[in-house]
């Protein structure tokens, strides 16, 4: 069974940093657009940062845009998100998410556009 599984989250102060990491199983995940999806109480889910298969396309929204870097690692079937100057609005829980990839360069910023997900890890800026 496909699964993805996040980790590294937790408690940082506002200006700290964090490193997420998305772990797959069941099924090779190197052809798959990936991407890091956040919801935060009484807001929408925000796709903060997305990634084609062969790693050469990245998308950030705007309110992530020059602190947070995604990358991906297929050998591993593993995604990474580098969270850095992290403020108190980028508190939520933040989910892994795949989906096929039509072509190396096709990524998903839209969040129903993702087909699996993780179970989410929390992610909390204190100011």
């Amino acid at each position: 069974q496909e699964q993805l599984v996040e980790s590294g989250g937790g408690l940082v102060q506002a200006g700290g940093a964090l490193r997420l990491s998305c772990a797959a199983s069941g099924r090779t995940f190197s052809n798959y657009a990936r991407g890091w999806v956040r919801l935060a109480p009484g807001k929408e889910r925000e796709v903060v940062a997305a990634i084609s298969w062969s790693g050469s396309i990245t998308y950030y929204a705007d309110s992530v845009k020059g602190r947070f870097t995604i990358s991906r690692d297929n050998a591993k079937n593993a995604v990474y998100l580098q969270m850095n100057r992290l403020k108190p609005e980028d508190t939520a829980t933040y989910y892994c998410a795949a989906s096929p990839a039509g072509n190396s360069g096709t990524f998903y910023y839209i969040d129903v556009d993702y087909d699996y997900w993780g179970q989410g890890t929390q992610v909390t800026v204190s100011s």
